[in-house]
């Protein structure tokens, strides 16, 4: 049987996690294949540089598998990954990397700008996060406050049990949906507690419907 070619072996393994994990594949210099997942994204492009201090960039320079949290600094987003060293005959050829949303981090409130004061707010109390006019918005059961955190960011602050990404520009707390509607183009509305009407976008439908489990 002939080979498979190695962009379609990599597409296959990408499938296999791509709800929960992104897969980074490069070779000595710069990433050749990136699969997104719906809960981590860093951005990746072929042809990107393996910069210094990432997953991939240990394994490469350890020669060894590694395995550890990786902060913010590089990506703008913090992640857990593990990347294993590719060889052949000895030399070490490049690596392949599964990055992983970080867990929360044991933090039960979130603090948000309201008016004059800074007020922490209990996660619970979180119905949604909203990014808009280039402000994340979040809204609670009894306000709406601002803070300096990207979308991106708060989907590794807020309990994944909890919230779920289902837009570009909401993330929302399943505790907090009354209702489920759907709506053009496979797509869905959501009718919250406060009766305000978010949108899941076509591209998190399907993910959004198996976390929920309908």
């Amino acid at each position: 049987m002939d080979a498979f070619p190695m962009e379609t072996i990599f597409a296959a393994i990408g499938e296999l996690f791509s709800d929960e994990t992104s897969i980074a594949v490069a070779n000595t210099k710069e990433y050749i294949y990136y699969q997104p997942s719906k809960r981590i994204d860093l951005k990746i492009s072929v042809g990107d540089p393996v910069k210094e201090g990432t997953i991939a960039f240990k394994a490469l320079t350890g020669k060894h598998k590694v395995s550890e949290f990786i902060d913010r600094d590089i990506f703008g987003v913090p992640y857990y990954g593990m990347a294993v060293p590719l060889f052949r005959d000895g030399e070490i050829q490049g690596c392949v990397s599964a990055i992983f949303p970080t867990l929360a981090s044991g933090k039960s409130v979130v603090t948000v700008k309201h008016q004059d004061s800074w007020i922490p707010v209990s996660f619970s109390k979180v119905m949604y996060v909203e990014a808009s006019e280039r402000k994340t918005h979040v809204i609670t059961e009894e306000l709406t406050g601002t803070h300096k955190y990207s979308l991106n960011e708060f989907e590794f602050l807020l309990p994944k049990e909890d919230f779920v990404r289902c837009h570009r520009s909401f993330i929302v707390n399943v505790n907090h949906i009354k209702e489920i509607y759907p709506d053009t183009h496979s797509t869905l509305i959501l009718i919250m507690n406060n009766q305000s009407r978010i949108p899941v976008s076509q591209s998190y439908t399907s993910y959004f419907r198996k976390l929920l489990g309908f």
